[in-house]
């Protein structure tokens, strides 16, 4: 759909620089999408794998972020191999929801309720991050995070609208769980993309 090089704003890497690649086509249908416009991969153009990674090698950074839509929904493999040999670490922000493709040095993943994560993502992911929308979505994130390793990192992130109402319940809540850390959208606040 897009490519565009910025910071990082969310998640394990905020802040760091990042050439993000956002793929077209997502089922998910998350109604607080801030991307609804990536849902229909077909109204976006195509572009050659080599063509990507010139992109990419046009900024010094070499943190390549692929994201969405939902870029689960297409075999990663090719696309990662050729980010990491030009010489680019690999991150993703997925819901999880296909089979695992790709070689990443990062996986950040985010469930959705609206659809179930396929069980190949949990032994996979370096960062589950909960959206929070409402108060039933803490018992959603410690029901994914019973499910990956120990070693991943937990983010609990409010949802950009609620933001308000949710941010003093999730501070009170990592405050009580400790395992937790706050993940905000600082590329908001930076009025970034």
């Amino acid at each position: 759909m897009e490519a565009f090089y910025t910071l990082q704003g969310e998640g394990q890497h905020s802040g760091r620089a990042a050439y993000f690649i956002r793929l077209g086509g997502c089922d998910v249908g998350c109604h607080w999408c801030d991307v609804k416009e990536s849902w229909d991969a077909s109204i976006h153009p195509k572009f050659d794998i080599d063509a990507i990674v010139a992109g990419a090698l046009q900024y010094p950074g070499r943190l390549a972020v692929i994201t969405g839509g939902e870029p689960l929904m297409y075999n990663l493999d090719e696309l990662t191999a050729a980010l990491q040999q030009a010489g680019f670490k690999t991150n993703i922000e997925t819901s999880g929801v296909y089979p695992f493709t790709g070689r990443w040095d990062w996986v950040c993943f985010s469930p959705k309720k609206f659809k179930t994560p396929h069980p190949d993502i949990y032994n996979n992911a370096h960062e589950l991050k909960a959206i929070i929308y409402n108060k039933s979505d803490f018992d959603f994130a410690e029901e994914h995070a019973a499910k990956v390793s120990a070693d991943c990192t937990l983010l609990l992130q409010p949802e950009w609208s609620k933001q308000e109402l949710m941010l003093p319940l999730i501070i009170e809540y990592i405050k009580d769980n400790p395992k937790w850390k706050m993940s905000l959208q600082t590329h908001k606040f930076m009025n970034i993309p």
